[in-house]
Order: structure tokens, then sequence, then C-alpha cells
């Protein structure tokens, strides 16, 4: 900016009446712009009520009512005490209990695995995308939406580099199932066996895909060896000590970037692959599915499901069902309507 300063014999004389008339013009100028800030900037009153309105509005942004509604509909009429749960309200953008999740697991290199894999992509989506179809149908009031639940860190039978009994899944194959769950709109799980390693060490290596708003985490306790046993010869287990070490994980990256809910699923089928479930911490962080995984036939997975997710109450809980393992001589899957009556009402569903 540049002063400029008029020289002396610049001065100007004015008459009086050119003075008092330009007096007039100023003092009405400095008027009527007061006039137009004050209309254009609220008051300290105005402000303070549209502040109080957004506060008011941003309490009430979470529906505490429709969310009880919604935990209590999932208890299905159980009158035990057991399902009281005391667990914090999650944050905005859960997908729990809005939606039922609907997902196929596998593994790319294995046909072995589960349905993601086994079979081609294109038949493989239309075969899920009638799975979420027949679960709608079987329950109106609760969305289904598609999931492709993906072994990002396997078990093995042999030490492998690091001596540790698991091979993680190269970043590529990772990155393939995420670009397909694009194409049908699905989120994502990525599943850790950890053999002889622990939960904290293979989730760490996953925390740039679980920074990813569609992206959860599976644990799987079956193959976790604390004996040095080889995974396969004997069922695992985990503590509550070991899926804090997740829940922790997952909680602070959904803290430092602003993350909607992670969704953990625990997998289960006996008591003894997870010990200590009182103590597994609930935050608004992050939702706990204990996932009862075994197969068999229904009186035999009916029994695991109350002793491994109905007994142990921890969050929410899942069910899982084998297209092979479930059909098997006289055995028959589960329907979508059968599952539905069991309490509490399994909110994530996995087919293998």
């Amino acid at each position: 900016m540049f002063l400029i300063n008029h020289p002396p014999y610049m001065k100007i004389k004015l008459p009086f009446f050119a003075i008092s008339c330009l007096w007039v013009l100023c003092s009405v100028l400095f008027t009527s712009c007061n006039n137009a800030k004050s209309e254009n900037q609220p008051s300290a009153e105005n402000t303070t009520s549209k502040k109080d309105s957004l506060k008011e509005a941003k309490v009430t942004a979470f529906d505490t009512t429709d969310y009880n509604t919604r935990m209590e509909a999932l208890k299905n009429g159980d009158t035990s005490a057991r399902w009281k749960l005391k667990t914090p309200y999650p944050l905005a953008g859960a997908l729990l209990p809005y939606k039922r999740i609907i997902a196929f697991y596998g593994n790319l290199y294995s046909k072995r695995m589960g349905i993601l894999g086994e079979i081609p992509k294109d038949q493989m989506f239309k075969k899920l995308k009638e799975e979420v179809a027949a679960w709608q149908k079987a329950d109106s009031t609760t969305e289904a939406i598609p999931a492709l639940h993906y072994i990002a860190i396997t078990a093995q039978g042999k030490p492998g580099n690091g001596g540790k009994y698991r091979l993680r899944m190269p970043f590529k194959q990772i990155d393939t199932v995420i670009s397909w769950a694009k194409e049908i709109n699905a989120i994502v799980f990525l599943d850790v066996q950890i053999g002889q390693s622990t939960v904290k060490d293979e989730v760490s290596t996953l925390v740039d895909y679980l920074k990813l708003p569609n992206v959860h985490l599976g644990i799987d306790p079956e193959f976790a060896m604390k004996d040095g046993r080889v995974p396969g010869t004997k069922i695992g287990t985990l503590s509550a000590t070991e899926i804090n070490d997740a829940i922790d994980i997952l909680s602070k990256l959904v803290r430092e970037n602003n993350l909607p809910p992670k969704v953990l699923v625990v997998h289960r089928f006996t008591q003894g692959m997870l010990t200590d479930y009182q103590n597994i911490k609930t935050t608004p962080e992050v939702q706990i599915v204990i996932n009862m995984d075994g197969f068999g036939g229904k009186e035999l997975k009916r029994s695991s499901f109350h002793l491994a997710a109905y007994r142990e109450p921890v969050q929410f809980v899942g069910f899982k069902l084998f297209y092979k393992n479930d059909n098997h001589g006289d055995a028959t899957m589960f329907t979508p309507e059968e599952v539905l009556q069991f309490k509490p009402r399994p909110i994530y569903i996995q087919y293998q």
C-alpha cells in the first residue's frame, strides 16, 4: 500500500455551507453502514440462540431410543438378565444393530477355505446377492448388506519365514478383494489366524487397510497356538487381553482418522477358544461380534451357539453357515428364518 501526502500548496478552502453538507452526508453514510452491519450480523442474543440450537441438534443426532429398541429386538424375547448388557453407545455411522451383515468367507488362493475363492467372482457375486435378498425377506426390519470376509493371514502347518506358523497374504490380494467389494457396494473383513504369533503383531500389519471406512477385522482363536503346537492339531485359544489388544488398535484408528466404528468379529465354537470373556472391553469405536462358527447338524450347532455365544455375552452375536459341512448326509443347513429364532438373534451371518 502506498501513502500519498498532498503538498502544502494543494490545500483547498471550502465555504461553511459545503462543510455542513459534507458533515450531514458523512453522518448519513455512517448510520447506514452501521444499520447494514447490524442487519448482516446477528445480535449476541441471536448468536447464542443459534449456538444452543446447534448444540441441541448435535446432542440429539444419535437416537438412543431407536438404538435401544433395536437392541431389545435382538434379544428376541429372552427374559433372562444375561443379555441386559451395559455397553457404551457407538459413535456415529455404526453398522450395528442397524444392518445385518451377510458375509462370504474364504481366501483367493484356496478353493477349500470358503465360498470366497471357491467359485468365479461373478458367480460368487450372484450367490451373495441371493443370500442378502433371502435375509432381507426373512427380516424386513433390518437392512441386510453384503460383505467379503477375506482370510488375510492364514495359519500354516510349517514354521515359514519367522517361524510363526502363519502366512501373510500379499497386499495385492487384499487390494483385489477391496476392489471386488466396491463393485457390489460391500464391506470387507480382514481375518487373522495368528499361529504362534500375537494378535498385536499381526493386526498391526493391516492398519493401512483398517484406516479405510469400509474395512473391518476378524480374529480366529482356533488357530492361536500357545503351547508350541502346530495349528490344526489342536483347537487354539485367545484371552480377553489379546482381544483387547485388537480393540485398542481399532479404537485408536477410529479416533485418529475420524472413522465410523469398526466391527470386530471373533470366531468361537467352544468355550475354551475364548477365555475370561467378561474382561473384553467395549468402546464406542468398536462393535464386537462373537461368531459361532462350528459346523455340523442343527442340534449340534444350536448347542454350540448356546455355549459359545448365548451363555457368555459380550455385545453382538454372529452365526456361520457351511454350504458343504452343514449339508451332509441327512443334515441340512439352517434357513434364515430358523436362525432368526435364536436368542439373541445373530446380526452377522457368515457363509463358508
